[in-house]
């Protein structure tokens, strides 16, 4: 007889295709920091002329960013914590960016 897995909670389209690829992009970002600032640095050190200077770093966070748009492993994963804090939202009514606010002290 086989084991049950655990069946995963039903995922709107939005959530498919708008949030869960929003928190891929969160954590690209996160993933692709070096060439994410390197990029911006030469942004502000360009000024008008970054079209034109800094094309070899916006070619290469692109592409970066893009091998993690592109790698199913890291879609699932960011799925995957999607549905833990949905889960932990419908659990305690608390968004994940609030679940980590510390309480006043002086009540």
């Amino acid at each position: 007889m086989e084991s049950p897995e655990k069946e995963e909670p039903f995922l709107r389209h939005v959530e498919v295709d708008v949030l869960i690829p929003k928190l891929m992009r969160e954590k690209a970002k996160e993933r692709c920091v070096e060439t994410v600032e390197a990029f911006t640095h030469c942004c502000k050190e360009s000024g008008f002329l970054m079209v034109l200077k800094c094309r070899e770093q916006n070619a290469a966070m692109k592409e970066c960013l893009t091998a993690h748009y592109r790698d199913p492993a890291f879609f699932e994963e960011c799925k995957q914590q999607y549905i833990k804090e949905k889960l932990e939202y419908q659990k305690t009514g608390i968004p994940a960016k609030n679940r980590t606010a510390k309480v006043p002290t002086s009540m």
